[in-house]
């Protein structure tokens, strides 16, 4: 690192060229002097957003550090959990020093709009985004989208074998053949989503079919594709994006994705989104770059996740949204029913 030094003093026994030449480095060191300002002081004077960001720091950090770098932003990030975010927004109420919510999932986004947390954004932001990818009221908005599909191992298994719909997945054809991760938040939250639309009774049938299936249980999405594609089950339940990240290190892998024709709940797509707690014109300005041509992209490019803003494609190979029949969702009764929904999945035995 660069480091800013005076020039050493003059001593007593200079000559008088010298002691001008002190003059002329003493004025040389007041002119160059701004330049030598810690890069910490320049940061100070930027205005600063404050984010709670339920996505990983491994994910969203170098997208924020490059919107920073744009906006002239000092943008400050707290990571944690989703729910354990939302928890503590809740708890610090209209005191909290954030401005915006950075979820991982729409449920914790819709408990929020519902604790009247939220404030409200401008219609040409959530002009951006299709209705179904935002909250009705205008609460909160979509950034990206993670569909929940049946990946699986394309040498032993025919797409046309596998479940066309999550009620299928119980069927006795399947036992011992797929994979589930219990444990995962995508997945608690799908079955949370089908217990809201289909209804509690339907969500028990379909958890003890699942116990009875004798499933693979994995601890994360990322397990399961490697299951898969090492033969050891026929199908797994995931997002869609783990299997696209695994083969751009294994392009060769036999697997592939296999999206479930029903549509409906069965392809349920789960957002990421943004909710502001301080509207400020700072906090506007950093939503309105997250819906961004190249924010969009970088969702689609980098993390394989689906962007929401409209005219932005995502990435080779994947169905348009508008393809997967999924059903717009009330994301609020969602995050009521989420608690229940772990209940009974842990009565249900699949925990282990």
């Amino acid at each position: 690192m660069h480091r800013c030094q005076s020039p050493p003093e003059p001593s007593a026994r200079e000559t008088a060229d010298g002691h001008r030449l002190a003059a002329a480095a003493t004025l040389l060191v007041a002119l160059l002097a701004p330049s030598c300002r810690p890069a910490a002081e320049e940061v100070a004077r930027r205005p600063q957003v404050v984010v709670y960001s339920g996505r990983s720091e491994s994910l969203a950090g170098p997208l924020f550090e490059r919107l920073g770098e744009r906006l002239g932003l000092e943008i400050k990030v707290r990571y944690g959990g989703t729910a354990e975010l939302a928890a503590t927004l809740m708890e610090e109420s209209e005191a909290t020093p954030a401005h915006l919510f950075l979820s991982q999932d729409a449920a914790a986004l819709g408990a929020l709009a519902k604790a009247d947390l939220l404030a409200g954004l401008p219609p040409a932001t959530l002009a951006r985004v299709a209705p179904e990818f935002r909250s009705a009221e205008g609460d909160w908005i979509g950034l990206s989208g993670r569909v929940r599909c049946v990946v699986y191992n394309t040498e032993s298994v025919r797409p046309e074998e596998l479940p066309a719909s999550l009620e299928q997945v119980i069927e006795p054809r399947y036992r011992g053949r797929f994979g589930i991760a219990p444990t995962n938040a995508s997945f608690q939250a799908h079955l949370a989503v089908y217990g809201t639309v289909a209804g509690e009774p339907a969500l028990q049938r379909l958890l003890a079919g699942l116990a009875a299936n004798e499933p693979g249980r994995y601890p994360k999405n990322s397990a399961i594709v490697e299951a898969v594609i090492a033969g050891e089950i026929d199908f797994g339940l995931v997002n869609h994006y783990y299997l696209l990240r695994a083969l751009v290190e294994n392009p060769a892998a036999p697997a592939a994705n296999f999206f479930m024709p029903s549509g409906e709940v069965s392809s349920f797509v789960n957002l990421s989104g943004v909710g502001v707690l301080r509207s400020t014109p700072e906090s506007l300005a950093l939503v309105d770059e997250l819906l961004a041509e190249s924010a969009q992209r970088y969702f689609a490019e980098e993390t394989f996740e689906y962007p929401l803003s409209a005219g932005v494609a995502p990435a080779v190979g994947l169905p348009p949204l508008g393809d997967l029949r999924s059903r717009q969702l009330p994301f609020d009764e969602v995050a009521a029913k989420l608690e229940e929904t772990l209940e009974l999945i842990a009565a249900s035995g699949l925990l282990g």
